[in-house]
């Protein structure tokens, strides 16, 4: 009798060892196209199933699939969760003893595994080279290709020689997959792989499950992210984002005196320490990780429910990637951040400050007012994302903070004109905090030196108080109309595309400042989960305390064996398949095995256990 064909095989291995129904676009042509033999570079969000893409052909592929990953954690965390499955699953990287290592080689040599993982710079040593090239190769699969990238922000330059396994190992096919990548990173992965027949698969960017919520701080941004973790999320795993390595600390150690257990992670830390808060993060739940962005690259951890931003990212990108970190489960999220007008200023001054060429120092500035922009807009923030990476989406999104409480506008062309007017007749070197004293009059001893109290300007914009000052020159600048000199310590200039507004020719409508805090604000977005994440409710957000009951009981359960077996506890099962079985109760192995999520080797090891407490719930 014949073997089935290869895309039966396929949905059979999607089935028994990873148990779900049936593949989502594009992941059933990816799949095709590279057990066919076929390249292909693939864009995906994070949490979209980019793993299964190049998992499954390595199953079904005569031979062990390579998959290089940039950091050991990621790899780590997949190969535990591929042997739960009961995948026959390594890595090789510099946290092993040589012995292990050495077993390890073994294994792929008797052809005893379906995936080898690597570190880039692990697989072009001539060494490892030597040791793939006596054994049969399923395929190549390069993750976070975006690394490749010298206009990226995940920049990894050992990734720029990988081109070498096309032409050391023509006839196995590769696979190079990412998150994030803009029209320009997706022509450079091409160019430096050498990736030009391959077949590009771009999936929607769109994560409708995360509420993208942004707002510009004001008063004590520390006690409204509180407020928003404990109304919200409390006791749940979430990210906060910061700038600075002090920032990072500090917060963690205020939320921590507040009750929430936090962890900072930052460079300037030990590489203990950070091994060891990243190990709990992943391994225990509730924790919340304070970081700068040297975390996150690789997280697996599906049931981060928030990500939170204290400092205003660099580029949408970078929005897009560390956002990405939160909902991977497909259950609902969110995405919260508070900046300000110092924030720019700080990341611009870092960015002239650099050693960076010309060239890069330009692309970079246009990323960073791309972010403003996002920040800064009226109307929906989903739909403004989406455009950024070359997508359409036709209605706006109805889960974003500008959807569900639209911002109140108003006509500040006059207003916009007094600012304009105030920064050219003062010189185009004072920073905004002068500039507002000039408009409101303020009697100060530096202004009448400069003479600056005799200006027309003086004393015009008492119709404004400075907070609302603030705002029209934080949209001026996020809209392009001034630039914040860092050379000339914060002075603020003049472009030529505020000459229209300037000179009377063209409205300018901007967002009211609005004395609420996001996180109160934000309470009225609940209602339309639902609609958004395809009929999923919260994992643990269930109407009765009987429901409740048991999902503590299954959680309960879930930690428990992961501690047993040494694995985060969503290796085990993800929060989304143990919510399936709270509102689905099961009541035979068949039934609970039918489930999204539970492979055939997950049912007969976990299986019965949990049939036990769904069936016995403890009273």
């Amino acid at each position: 009798m014949s073997d089935p064909p290869q895309h039966d095989q396929a949905s059979h291995v999607l089935r028994s060892v990873f148990g779900y129904d049936r593949f989502r676009p594009p992941q059933d042509e990816v799949v095709a196209h590279l057990i066919a033999g076929g390249d292909s570079l693939v864009l995906m969000p994070t949490g979209g199933g980019k793993s299964l893409c190049f998992q499954i052909p390595s199953l079904v592929r005569f031979g062990t699939g390579i998959v290089v990953s940039p950091l050991i954690a990621l790899m780590q965390d997949q190969v535990a969760a591929l042997r739960q499955a009961g995948v026959r699953a390594a890595f090789l990287n510099s946290s092993q003893r040589p012995d292990e290592a050495r077993r390890v080689e073994a294994q792929f040599r008797a052809g005893e595994l379906d995936l080898l993982y690597l570190a880039p710079e692990r697989l072009l040593l001539e060494r490892t080279l030597d040791l793939l090239d006596g054994s049969p190769l399923a395929l190549f699969a390069i993750d976070e290709a975006h690394c490749v990238s010298q206009w990226g922000h995940d920049f990894r330059p050992e990734y720029l020689q990988l081109a070498v396994l096309g032409q050391r190992y023509p006839g196995v096919p590769r696979i190079a997959l990412t998150a994030t990548a803009d029209e320009r990173t997706r022509v450079e992965i091409i160019d430096k792989l050498d990736l030009t027949v391959a077949r590009l698969f771009i999936s929607s960017f769109d994560r409708p499950n995360i509420r993208y919520r942004i707002h510009e701080g004001q008063g004590n941004v520390r006690e409204t992210l509180l407020r928003f973790i404990r109304e919200e999320h409390p006791g749940e795993a979430g990210i906060v984002y910061c700038l600075s390595r002090k920032k990072t600390e500090d917060v963690a150690e205020w939320l921590t005196a507040k009750g929430v257990p936090a962890l900072p992670y930052h460079a300037g830390l030990t590489a203990e320490l950070r091994a060891g808060h990243q190990t709990r993060f992943i391994n225990e739940e509730g924790i919340v990780m304070v970081a700068t962005i040297a975390f996150g690259m690789g997280i697996d951890k599906p049931n981060v429910r928030f990500v939170a931003h204290l400092s205003l990212p660099k580029s949408v990108e970078a929005y897009y990637q560390e956002t990405g970190r939160a909902g991977r489960d497909g259950l609902p999220a969110d995405a919260w951040m508070s900046y300000g007008l110092q924030d720019v200023i700080m990341l611009r001054q870092m960015l002239a400050e650099s050693g960076a060429e010309v060239a890069y120092k330009r692309v970079e500035r246009h990323k960073l007012d791309a972010m403003l922009g996002l920040c800064e807009l009226t109307g929906c923030r989903r739909q403004a994302l989406l455009a950024y990476f070359g997508e359409t989406l036709p209605e706006p999104c109805g889960n974003c903070d500008t959807c569900l409480a639209p911002p109140a506008t108003w006509d500040a062309s006059v207003a916009a004109q007094k600012a304009l007017s105030c920064v050219h007749r003062t010189g185009q070197r004072f920073g905004v905090m002068y500039l507002i004293d000039v408009l409101l009059g303020k009697q100060d001893e530096r202004i009448q030196r400069f003479g600056h109290d005799r200006l027309t300007t003086f004393g015009i914009g008492t119709e404004l108080d400075a907070k609302g000052w603030r705002g029209v020159y934080r949209q001026l600048i996020a809209r392009g109309l001034l630039n914040v000199d860092v050379d000339g310590h914060g002075g603020l200039q003049l472009t030529d595309a505020c000459r229209p507004v300037l000179r009377g020719e063209e409205a300018l409508w901007l967002r009211r400042e609005s004395a609420v805090p996001a996180g109160k604000r934000s309470r009225v977005a609940k209602s339309p989960t639902d609609k958004v994440s395809g009929g999923k409710a919260a994992a643990g957000n269930f109407a009765s305390a009987e429901d409740q009951q048991l999902w503590a009981a299954l959680r309960g359960l879930r930690m428990e064996l992961a501690r047993a077996q040494n694995v985060p506890p969503y290796v085990v099962f993800h929060d989304a398949t143990l919510a399936e079985m709270v509102r689905r109760r099961p009541q035979s192995l068949d039934e609970l095995g039918a489930l999204s999520g539970i492979g055939e080797r997950k049912l007969a090891a976990f299986g019965e256990q949990f049939l036990q407490v769904i069936l016995n719930p403890v009273a």
